[in-house]
């Protein structure tokens, strides 16, 4: 993991629950979160949190920390900020697009997404 002492931590969230379906989600080189109060519908796909406040807008440069492992935020969509921020929804892309492919993405390196458990920390910290 990075060392995050000198960087500014901009969002942070424990994973509570992990839905039947993000496993394939994952493999398609997606995962999406929510915040606790997402409709029980988005469950079987979604990656629930628990309540994440974002302290600064996400930006390209930035680091994604998911289970400890490190991912460089290379793109942010026009809405990706206000979707954290309002409703704790993060998408996040495993695809390496500066330009998003959707306005509420958060494109990151392409690499193959990690295995998310209950328990997992998710945060957005400053970049170097």
């Amino acid at each position: 993991m990075s060392d995050e002492r000198n960087h500014q931590v901009k969002y942070e969230a424990t994973v509570s629950s992990v839905g039947e379906m993000a496993a394939a989600f994952a493999a398609e080189g997606m995962l999406v979160f929510f915040g606790p109060s997402a409709p029980e519908e988005l469950h079987e796909f979604a990656i629930i949190t628990d309540v994440g406040r974002l302290d600064g807008q996400v930006v390209a440069g930035d680091v994604l920390v998911l289970a400890d492992q490190s991912f460089p935020v290379v793109g942010v969509g026009a809405v990706a900020n206000d979707n954290i921020a309002n409703l704790g929804h993060l998408v996040v892309k495993f695809n390496g697009l500066a330009e998003t492919e959707l306005p509420g993405d958060v494109s990151v390196a392409a690499e193959a997404a990690p295995d998310i458990e209950p328990g997992a920390r998710v945060a957005i910290v400053s970049g170097p």
